[in-house]
C-alpha cells in the first residue's frame, strides 16, 4: 500500500527546505526552531497521506466494516517523532536536520502536547488508535478539538493553580480542516408529533466541523483517521440585535459554540457546569453518529445492514447518549420503527467500562436531561420501558431512569451488545458489584479485554537506549510482535547483557537528572533509587499513602543517619480536578514536604522529593524509562486497570503495588518474587470497612504512623500555617475511606524490601530485565485483536 522506495536523508532534506520556503515562507538563514519543526512536520505528513488515502480507498472498494471509537479524550502527546518512527524515517529526519545545522531533539521537543485528554482514558484511546492502524483495522476515532484542553498546572506556594492550555495558539500541522464535513447539533427546544412521528425543534444549534488527523501504524502500511469536532455557530452574528445595542445577545450563538469546545471536563459543581458537560457529550456523539450514517449511506448500503458495516465503541459513559441518538436518527429522520432501530443500535454498539467508582458512572438529573435533550429523554424512557417488557421480573431497583436520575452506565449496558472491563479483576467486579442484576439478565454480555500500551511510543520512542539493546539481543521487528520480548529471558544469566541493561537504565536516569536540574533547580543523584508515582491525583490512587510513608522514612533517617540507607528520589506527577479539594490538599502537602526534605542538610543526600508541574505525555516519556520503582498503590477494588503500571514494567521498573486492576495480571506474569506486593485485598477492604474504628485501630498499632500524623498536625511542614492540614489529619483518624492507615505498615515494610533488593545489583537487575521480558501480553496490539474478534467482529485489511 505504501511507497516502498527508501527515503534518504537527502530526499527528506529537500522536502524540508521546500516546506520551509513554500509553506512557512522562510529561508534557512532566518528560520527559527518553530519554522524548522513545521517544515519537518509537513514533510513527514506528506509521507503519511499516501497510505492514508490508500487505506480509505481500499476500505470503500472492499466494503469493509469500520470501527468508530468515541472518546472524550485522546491524549496523543507529540506526533512528530512518533510518526517518523512508524514511517521508518527517524534516522533520515535526524540526519537531514543535522546536515542543515539544526538539532533534531530541539525541534521535536518544540512541539506542544495536544491538550486533548487528562489521564489513562485518553492515553489508552491514543494507544488503541495507533494499534488499529498497525493491525490494518479500518477505523475512525471521534473526539472534540478542545481549544484549551484540561488546564495547564503550576504551583503557587505549593498549591495547584490552573490556567488555560495554549497548544492551539500555534499552527497545528498534523490536521486537515474539513469544512464540508459539518453537522448541525441541537439542544433544548420542544418535541411535537406530526403525522404520528416525533419532531424535535431545538432552541439552540451549533455546527460540528471536522478536523482530521491521520494516524499511521507501524511501518506505514495503514493509516486511520482521528476526527476531532470543532464547534462553530450556525448563525455567526445577529446584526439586528447588535444595532439595537444588545451586544451580548448578538454574540450569543458564537459564545455557545466556543464554550462547547473550550475546556475538557468543565467543573460540574454548578447547574451550568452540568449542562455544559452534557452538551459537550451530546455534541461529540451526535456529530459522530451523523457522520457514520452519512458515510454508510454514501457507500450504497441499506440502514438494515448497518451492524454488518459499523462497530461503534463507547469509551466509558461519556458517549453513552450514542444509543438514543442513533435510535432518534433512525426513527425520526429515516422512518424506522422503534424496535427495529433499537435492534440495529444494540448490534452496533459496544461499551467499555473504566471505573467502579459510583461518582464516575455518570448520572444526569431527569430535569436536566429533559431540558437539554427533550427528545432523547423520551427515547431513553422508551428504551427503559422496552427493557422492562423484555424482562418483567427485573428487580425494581434496576433501570435506566430511577430516583429522578438517568443512569448512563445502565443506558450504555442495555444499548450495547458487549460490555467489557479492562482487566481480569475489574471485569469480575463489573459482573459482581457494578451490574450484577443486568449481568444475570444478559449472561455473556460482559467480557474482559485487559488494557494494553503501544510499544512503538512507550519503548521504541521513549527509551532508545533499551530499545537498541533489545534489538541487538533478539533482533529487529519486536515492535510489531511484543511477545518476542520473552526471548530476552535466555540472556538473564548473561552478565554482559545485565550490565548493558543497567547501563541503559542509567543513561535514562542521567538524562532525567539533567532535566530535573534544568526545570526544577534541584540536583538529584542518578545512582539513587528513582521511585515514581505519576497519575491523576485522586484519593483512591493514594498519593497520600506515598507521601506519609516518605515522611516516616525521613524521620527514621534523621533518627539513625548512619544506618546504611539506600538513597532515594521520590518523584510525583499529576493533576487534580479543579473542584476536587481533597486532592488539591494532597498536592500541597507533597510540595510542603518536598520543601522541608530537600532543604534538610542531614538527609537531602539520602532522600529528595520532586514534583514537576503539568504532568503530560511528554513528561511521562522522560520519567517512565528512568524509573526504578513503579508506584501502583491504589486501594484494592478501585483501579479498573491502569496503563502506567504496564509502561513502567515494560521499561524495566519493578512494581510496588496492591492486588488491584492490571497489577494482578502483571504480577502473575512476572512472578510473585519479582513484584513488591503489599496491602489488603478487595475482599479484605470490604471487611475492614465494616469496623467503624478501623482507622483509629490501625494508627494506634503503628508508632511511625502516629509520629507522621503528629508532625503534620503540629505544622512541621507548614510552619507559616500550623493548622493547614488539621482537616486532613482528622479525616485519616476518623474516616479514612481509602484505608491509608490500614495499609501503611505493610507499605512501609514493602518499601524496605525494595531498599534491600536495590542494594544488591545481582538481585535487582535480573528482576528488572525479567519484567521487560514478560510484558509482551500488555501490548495494545493484543488488546485490539481481542476487540476485533470478540466485540467488533471485523478483520484486518493487511
Amino acid at each position: 500500500m505504501k511507497d516502498t522506495a527508501p527515503v534518504t536523508a537527502e530526499d527528506l532534506r529537500a522536502e524540508i527546505l521546500r516546506h520551509l520556503t513554500y509553506t512557512m515562507g522562510k529561508d534557512a538563514a532566518h528560520a527559527s526552531v518553530y519554522d524548522w519543526r513545521l517544515a519537518l512536520s509537513h514533510a513527514i505528513r506528506d509521507r503519511i497521506v499516501e497510505p492514508w488515502f490508500a487505506a480509505t480507498r481500499r476500505t470503500w472498494d472492499e466494503g469493509r466494516k469500520r470501527v468508530y471509537y468515541l472518546s472524550m479524550e485522546f491524549l496523543i502527546g507529540r506526533i512528530l517523532e512518533d510518526a517518523a518512527i512508524n514511517l521508518g524515517l527517524h534516522a533520515a529526519a535526524e540526519a537531514a536536520l543535522a546536515s542543515l545545522g539544526v538539532d533534531f531533539r530541539a525541534v521535536v521537543e518544540d512541539e506542544p502536547d495536544a491538550a486533548l485528554g487528562n489521564g489513562g482514558l485518553g492515553r489508552l484511546a491514543a494507544c488503541y488508535m495507533e494499534s488499529m492502524a498497525t493491525l490494518g483495522c479500518p477505523g475512525y476515532g471521534y473526539g472534540i478539538r478542545y481549544e484549551h484542553g484540561l488546564f495547564r498546572q503550576r504551583f503557587d506556594d505549593g498549591r495547584q493553580v490552573e490556567s488555560p492550555e495554549d497548544w492551539l495558539t500555534q499552527r497545528h500541522p498534523w490536521e486537515f480542516e474539513r469544512p464540508e464535513a459539518s453537522y448541525e447539533i441541537g439542544f433544548k427546544g420542544e418535541v411535537t408529533r406530526v403525522d404520528g412521528r416525533a419532531v424535535w425543534r431545538p432552541a439552540e444549534t451549533v455546527l460540528a466541523e471536522a478536523h482530521d488527523t491521520p494516524v499511521v501504524g507501524w511501518s506505514g502500511a495503514w493509516a486511520n483517521t482521528l476526527r476531532l469536532w470543532a464547534a462553530k455557530p450556525t448563525t455567526l452574528f445577529d446584526l439586528e440585535r447588535f444595532n439595537r445595542g444588545d451586544y451580548t445577545a448578538a454574540a450569543a450563538p458564537e459564545t455557545l459554540a466556543r464554550t462547547l469546545a473550550r475546556v475538557l471536563y468543565p467543573d460540574d459543581t454548578t447547574y451550568a457546569g452540568k449542562e455544559l458537560r452534557l452538551k459537550q457529550e451530546y455534541f461529540l456523539t451526535s456529530a459522530a453518529i451523523q457522520d457514520i450514517l452519512r458515510r454508510h449511506l454514501a457507500a450504497g448500503f441499506a440502514l438494515d445492514d448497518l451492524p454488518a458495516h459499523v462497530a461503534i465503541q463507547m469509551n466509558d459513559t461519556h458517549p453513552a447518549i450514542a444509543g438514543p441518538e442513533l435510535i432518534r436518527l433512525l426513527v425520526d429522520v429515516h422512518g424506522m420503527e422503534f424496535e427495529a432501530a433499537l435492534s440495529i443500535t444494540t448490534r452496533c454498539l459496544g461499551y467499555t467500562n473504566h471505573t467502579l467508582l459510583p461518582e464516575a458512572l455518570e448520572r444526569w438529573a431527569h430535569y436536566l436531561m429533559g431540558a437539554v435533550l427533550p427528545r432523547h429523554l423520551q427515547i431513553i424512557e422508551e428504551i427503559d420501558a422496552w427493557h422492562l417488557r423484555q424482562h418483567p421480573k427485573r428487580p425494581h431497583w434496576v433501570g435506566i431512569v430511577k430516583h429522578h436520575e438517568v443512569r448512563m452506565g445502565d443506558l450504555a449496558f442495555i444499548t450495547a451488545h458487549k460490555v467489557n472491563g479492562v482487566s481480569a479483576l475489574h471485569s469480575d467486579l463489573v459482573r459482581q458489584n457494578l451490574f450484577p442484576d443486568l449481568d444475570r439478565l444478559h449472561p455473556g454480555r460482559i467480557l474482559n479485554v485487559t488494557n494494553g500500551i503501544t510499544p512503538r511510543r512507550w519503548l521504541r520512542l521513549a527509551n532508545p537506549a533499551l530499545s537498541g539493546l533489545i534489538s541487538d539481543t533478539i533482533g529487529p521487528g519486536w515492535e510489531a510482535d511484543l511477545d518476542r520480548l520473552v526471548d530476552l529471558e535466555a540472556h538473564l544469566g548473561d552478565a554482559g547483557f545485565l550490565s548493558a541493561f543497567a547501563a541503559a537504565k542509567r543513561t535514562n536516569k542521567v538524562a532525567l537528572s539533567n532535566w530535573i536540574a534544568r526545570s526544577q533547580g534541584l540536583e538529584v543523584d542518578p545512582d539513587a533509587l528513582f521511585d515514581v508515582q505519576v497519575k491523576r491525583i485522586h484519593e483512591y490512587k493514594r498519593q497520600l499513602l506515598n507521601i506519609l510513608e516518605t515522611i516516616a522514612h525521613w524521620h527514621a533517617i534523621r533518627a539513625n543517619p548512619t544506618a546504611g540507607w539506600v538513597p532515594r528520589v521520590k518523584i510525583f506527577g499529576g493533576k487534580a480536578a479543579p473542584g476536587y479539594m481533597a486532592a488539591k490538599e494532597i498536592i500541597r502537602l507533597i510540595n510542603d514536604v518536598a520543601n522541608v526534605l530537600n532543604n534538610d542538610p542531614f538527609t537531602r543526600d539520602l532522600l529528595k522529593v520532586v514534583y514537576p508541574a503539568n504532568y503530560n505525555v511528554s513528561m511521562a516519556e522522560r520519567l517512565v524509562p528512568a524509573a526504578d520503582l513503579s508506584e501502583q498503590i491504589s486501594t484494592a477494588g478501585k483501579e479498573a486497570s491502569g496503563t502506567g503500571n504496564m509502561k513502567f514494567a515494560l521499561n524495566g521498573a519493578l512494581t510496588i503495588g496492591t492486588l488491584d486492576g492490571a497489577n494482578v495480571e502483571i504480577r502473575a506474569r512476572v512472578g510473585a518474587e519479582n513484584f513488591f506486593l503489599f496491602g489488603l485485598t478487595t475482599e479484605e477492604v470490604a471487611e475492614v470497612r465494616k469496623d467503624p474504628d478501623h482507622a483509629r485501630n490501625a494508627i494506634l498499632a503503628s508508632q511511625p504512623m502516629q509520629d507522621v500524623l503528629q508532625m503534620i498536625a503540629e505544622g512541621r511542614f507548614s510552619p507559616d500555617d500550623p493548622t493547614r492540614y488539621h482537616g486532613l489529619v482528622h479525616n485519616i483518624w476518623h474516616s479514612d475511606y481509602f484505608l491509608v492507615a490500614s495499609d501503611f505498615a505493610a507499605y512501609a515494610e514493602a518499601q524496605r524490601r525494595v531498599d534491600e533488593t536495590f542494594a544488591d545489583p545481582s538481585r535487582w537487575w535480573p528482576m528488572a530485565a525479567l519484567n521487560t521480558a514478560r510484558m509482551g501480553f500488555f501490548s495494545s496490539d493484543r488488546a485490539i485483536r481481542s476487540y476485533m474478534s470478540e466485540i467488533w467482529e471485523t478483520g484486518s485489511a493487511l
